[in-house]
């Protein structure tokens, strides 16, 4: 038998994901099509962005500070397979990516400004990674649902690449818009709800913070008043 010492964080990891579980098994953890899970929600006078940033507890948390955001979704996009489980899609083989799906409202925000936060919220230069998360289930991409969209994406690419955001080239996925699964139900808002978790403290943190700091001026007024002068 070959055993396998896990690096602290993984463990970390896995015991988050676990007691997480355990501990809202009263709330409704199914995963869903995006569209039966807004059932009864009127989203028509907002447009979607769909991203994959690594860790959706991260990037879900960055998007919802932002001033003309409305909802953000934690879920799954990019695979094949119908309603697939976090832990088939921890696993690294359904082709899914842990992604959110963005709802926002054009009339205060557009889409470029999104992708402008998108490349801050994580870093878009490790492939299959982000931090101590590796596999192609933490890669970065875009999901585009327009032509306009994908211009739009490759064009904020370039200028970041032209920049000196980062020392190497961006590895971003830009995919076609297929289906896109809500995550269990312990994963939505799972910033908010679990701020002691030792990730969100170590990992998740300093990502929407950087985010903060750097879009403060763009950010929901209850969340300013959490800015340091």
């Amino acid at each position: 038998m070959k055993i396998t010492f896990l690096p602290l964080v993984a463990l970390l990891l896995f015991f988050t994901a676990c007691n997480a579980q355990k501990s809202n098994t009263a709330k409704n953890t199914d995963v869903q099509r995006i569209s039966d899970y807004l059932s009864g929600k009127d989203y028509s006078q907002y447009q979607e962005a769909t991203f994959a940033g690594g860790c959706f507890w991260c990037t879900e948390a960055s998007f919802e500070r932002i001033e003309g955001v409305v909802d953000v979704i934690s879920g799954y996009a990019g695979g094949d397979v119908e309603y697939p489980t976090y832990y088939q899609v921890a696993d690294g083989k359904t082709k899914y990516a842990e992604a959110i799906q963005i709802y926002y409202d054009p009339a205060v925000i557009t889409y470029e400004q999104l992708l402008d936060v998108f490349f801050v919220a994580h870093d878009p230069t490790t492939l299959n990674r982000q931090g101590p998360d590796i596999g192609p289930q933490y890669r970065s991409a875009i999901f585009y649902k327009t032509q306009e969209e994908l211009a739009t994406a490759k064009k904020v690419i370039e200028q970041v690449n032209a920049s000196d955001a980062y020392k190497k080239k961006i590895v971003t996925q830009l995919n076609p818009y297929e289906e896109f699964w809500t995550a269990e139900g312990y994963h939505q808002d799972y910033y908010e709800h679990n701020p002691g978790n030792p990730y969100i403290q170590r990992i998740s943190r300093p990502k929407v913070e950087k985010v903060m700091k750097t879009f403060k001026d763009q950010l929901k007024p209850k969340y300013k008043k959490e800015m340091k002068p």
